[in-house]
């Protein structure tokens, strides 16, 4: 099948677009087992060069290396989320431990890591430029912290533990994914009391979807959480909360229990192999936080005042629960649905009012307008590009030089897809021996209607995850290692973030949030409302982050993770926090993909928390100059885009800020200043 792959064959597509018309599943092991096999022709040239070491040929050498396996690895990685099916699926189950073990063995590459050690020991003495400086700096740590500096018999058993936990990842997101797929409610016209018409609207595509009649709540979070929020039924309200929160525990072959202690003790294991005490102080020694201490300390400065919050909110929803007749306490699967009546009867602001001005489309423009203002781009729709699904849209991003690169959005729920919402590429930057453009790509998960309407929370979604796809298309950089997103996971979160707040100006909204049919635009009231409000229910929603970002650390700094009872963990965990009964974890760990599924966001999902801390405090620069597209703030913050690892993050921030961040925007945007 290495004859006529597509996968194998240059790109004639327009920009080097993937040709998605061409690829089939049966093409992607043969172009593995080719590319694997050219990279490690090159490692092995590289460790065997009988010149001396030197920057060119060894670190840059390494970064050229792997391009074919990259873009194989790109495009199907991508698929597998994006597009699924069970030929994929069962390609990822094959190769992920493949791929985990190929990486190893060039991570532990003994001749390759001699060179680059023997370098980083002369590295003053290179006259290196500050991004080769820090490229040689990372790529030995790198090394160091893959195993590469261990004796064989460790190497060999890094190299082990890499390839189980790539096992253990691809089947505890499968297993999500299957509950997720297998999982609907079906219902008719009578349970539908107290549900707006876009969400009828969007419960009759999923069912139209599934093949049943009338309506349908799946677990897509674009379903869920209105679901909860609107329906008059609370039998129907419990049934819902109770099959999400229930994802990834069911007996069998789908049961992610079990995976959870295998996971945690092989990542304990590799730390203790690294002279570490355990898997959260291992990832938090390379992080702008640099410690577990200095993580937790961001987490409980926020956790009290949060609490405290969510304690009077719940006062007040409680009041209104037992004016309508509701006895005894007050249940997960009943705070959204009190909540909204509380927004309505204390604020005059009803959710489903606003959702008619805030359809896909036109925010979707807001995100394109908005980096049009900042940072001078342009969005122009590409039809005619072949795609891998009908909902993908395709654009050239462009700027007064010309091309910048692909923008893919593909915004609505499958069944095939991954939950969730996130950004990649199918192609990253870097301009080493030629200038290469990226290839980004947004997945939401919005419920499909006609048309499809977003609730404010969708909205900044679209604009937080188009805030990465920015970092990845504004990218300028050299070597591909240090391209986009590729920096540390307590800063990639900001560039996100920060963007979202354009979303909420004044001048966004009246712009942009107008009505579907009419076309008016929202009312200046209801606007007043909105944003007076920002504050509103922020109890609930920082304790149900907090709290998860709390028991990610705990869960990887336990010193016998194999004995765990997961379940019994996390009740004993919920106590001696004093989580609130009436809210629960964001993310449970039997389905907490962002630890269990890949691992990216292990003992890490607190930088969330870390990236407002500079998002909120890096907006507020914008503010103090009283011009929201203030030309030399977006300077500033389109170099932090375009450095993307060539430096230092806090150093990058202080740049852009002229100061280091402090906590006091972040306490007061959510409500929790004293």
């Amino acid at each position: 099948m290495t004859q006529n792959n597509p996968l194998l064959a240059p790109w004639t597509t327009p920009f080097g677009a993937p040709p998605f018309d061409q690829i089939r599943p049966e093409h992607i092991r043969p172009a593995f087992d080719a590319a694997m096999a050219e990279h490690l022709a090159e490692i092995a040239a590289i460790g065997s060069d009988p010149a001396p070491p030197a920057f060119g040929n060894t670190i840059e050498a390494l970064a050229r290396s792997g391009r074919a396996l990259a873009r194989v690895g790109n495009l199907f990685g991508n698929l597998v989320v994006s597009l699924g099916g069970p030929a994929l699926e069962e390609l990822d189950r094959e190769l992920s431990p493949r791929l985990a073990q190929h990486g190893m063995r060039v991570a532990l590459d003994p001749d390759v890591f001699r060179r680059v050690a023997a370098l980083h020991g002369r590295r003053d003495a290179l006259n290196l430029e500050p991004d080769q400086a820090r490229l040689l700096e990372r790529t030995h740590l790198g090394f160091v912290r893959s195993g590469a500096a261990l004796a064989p018999e460790a190497r060999a058993r890094m190299a082990a533990i890499s390839e189980r936990l790539a096992t253990l990842h691809t089947r505890f997101g499968q297993n999500v994914l299957h509950d997720e797929k297998n999982w609907h409610m079906a219902l008719e016209e009578r349970d539908l009391e107290g549900l707006p018409d876009f969400l009828r609207a969007g419960m009759a595509e999923a069912a139209a979807a599934r093949g049943v009649a009338g309506y349908a709540v799946t677990l897509s979070r674009s379903l869920v959480e209105p679901f909860l929020a609107y329906s008059a039924r609370r039998d129907l309200r419990a049934r819902t909360h109770a099959a999400w929160v229930a994802r990834g525990t069911h007996p069998g072959a789908h049961d992610n229990r079990p995976l959870i202690p295998d996971i945690l003790a092989l990542r304990a294991e590799r730390a203790r192999l690294l002279g570490y005490r355990d898997f959260a102080e291992f990832r938090l020694a390379d992080s702008m936080a640099g410690s577990v201490a200095a993580a937790e300390a961001l987490l409980a400065e926020v956790w009290e005042p949060a609490r405290r919050r969510a304690g009077q909110e719940r006062d007040r929803l409680l009041e209104v629960a037992r004016a309508e007749g509701l006895e005894g306490d007050l249940q997960a699967w009943d705070w959204r649905y009190y909540a909204e009546k509380v927004r309505l009867a204390d604020h005059a602001l009803d959710e489903a009012a606003l959702k008619p001005f805030f359809p896909f489309e036109r925010i979707q423009q807001a995100a394109f307008d908005t980096a049009s203002r900042l940072f001078g781009l342009r969005f122009e729709p590409l039809p005619d590009l072949p795609l891998y699904h009908p909902d993908v849209r395709a654009y050239e991003v462009r700027d007064a030089e010309g091309h910048v690169g692909l923008f893919l959005a593909d915004p609505f729920a499958r069944a095939d897809k991954r939950s969730g919402a996130w950004m990649s590429s199918y192609r990253d930057q870097e301009n080493l021996d030629a200038a290469v453009s990226p290839i980004v790509v947004n997945n939401n998960n919005f419920a499909r209607a006609e048309p499809a309407l977003l609730s404010f929370d969708d909205a900044e979604t679209l604009f937080h995850e188009f805030g990465h796809a920015l970092h990845g298309l504004l990218s300028r950089v050299r070597y591909l290692p240090q391209s986009g997103t590729a920096v540390r996971r307590d800063f990639v979160e900001f560039p996100s973030q920060v963007y979202e707040h354009w979303l909420s100006l004044p001048d966004t909204l009246r712009a942009y949030a107008r009505h579907h049919r009419t076309g008016e635009p929202l009312p200046e009231a209801l606007m007043r409302k909105l944003l007076d409000t920002r504050t509103f229910n922020q109890g609930f929603g920082t304790v149900e982050y907090v709290s998860s970002a709390m028991i990610d650390l705990a869960l990887h700094r336990l010193e016998d993770p194999a004995a765990l009872d997961i379940e019994a963990f996390e009740a004993e965990f919920l106590q001696r926090i004093g989580m609130p009964t009436a809210i629960g974890l964001r993310h449970r760990p039997p389905h907490f993909q962002h630890l269990f599924a890949g691992g990216g966001y292990a003992a890490s999902y607190y930088a969330y928390l870390w990236s407002e801390v500079l998002d909120a405090d890096g907006f507020d620069g914008f503010t103090e100059t009283g011009d929201p597209f203030d030309p030399a703030m977006a300077a500033r913050l389109r170099h932090l885009l375009s450095a993307g690892d060539t430096e230092d993050p806090m150093r990058l921030y202080t740049g852009f800020r002229g100061r280091m961040p402090d906590t006091a925007a972040l306490l007061r945007m959510r409500g929790l200043a004293a």
